[in-house]
């Protein structure tokens, strides 16, 4: 626990939150963030069980894509991040050509590094991970890193505010059906596998294909399937009328 770091860091979000007249919450943590260390965008993710499972908050719409291109790969700096229960540096495409959807998708934004940072409640429960990101190179420095770790234990616990069911979840059993996405997307997927008569882990790699290809964010392909606006065919995936 670093008493001064955090103490710094609550009041900026206490007084980002007064400055606009609203309560203290993840929107107001992650703009006094964004301003306090100079990123260029930042999004949450919800974790459990080492598996993205829904964007929390997003400063805005390039960060909430960037969240999104994790959740389609299943994988990248925010669930690195969350395993090693450390801060994961990342400065453009890794030389060993690691997250391919999540780096094609942030070059095509423009973003050059990400800084993600673990959440964690009482210093060894993770419960998911924040993604700093940077239009440029931006190494962190000691100081840089002890202020990012105070925001992370201030958004880990604004997280379990607005989502209490993260309490426990560890102990929970396993949910049936496509592991590591939202509630939404189980559905979808559940009923694409209906409709084509494949198993739910077949419609739910057309689906992540889909988004891929189409550059679209996961949530709207399951919206699309839900709403009748999309029927993922058995030799590719075609929008039906």
């Amino acid at each position: 626990m670093d008493v001064q770091n955090d103490t710094a860091a609550w009041k900026r979000v206490v007084d980002t939150a007064s400055a606009v007249g609203r309560p203290v919450a993840l929107p107001s943590a992650v703009t006094a963030c964004i301003k306090d260390v100079g990123a260029d965008g930042l999004g949450v993710s919800l974790i459990t069980s080492g598996r993205i499972r829904t964007v929390a908050h997003a400063s805005d719409e390039r960060s909430y894509r960037l969240e999104d291109a994790q959740l389609v790969s299943g994988e990248g700096p925010c669930t690195e991040a969350y395993r090693q229960r450390q801060i994961v540096e990342t400065d453009a495409l890794p030389a060993d050509g690691q997250w391919p959807v999540f780096w094609r998708t942030a070059g095509e934004l423009g973003i050059r590094s990400v800084v993600a940072v673990p959440l964690l409640v009482g210093n060894d429960l993770p419960v998911g991970a924040m993604d700093l990101y940077h239009t440029t190179s931006a190494p962190l420095s000691p100081t840089g890193r002890a202020r990012l770790r105070a925001y992370a234990r201030i958004l880990a616990l604004l997280t379990l505010d607005a989502h209490p069911m993260l309490i426990g979840w560890e102990q929970a059993p396993s949910e049936t059906g496509p592991a590591g996405y939202p509630p939404l997307v189980h559905q979808a997927a559940g009923a694409a596998a209906e409709a084509g008569n494949v198993p739910v882990s077949e419609a739910l790699a057309r689906m992540r294909a889909h988004a891929f290809s189409h550059q679209q964010l996961l949530k709207d392909v399951a919206n699309d399937i839900l709403g009748g606006q999309l029927r993922l065919e058995i030799d590719g995936d075609t929008p039906s009328g």
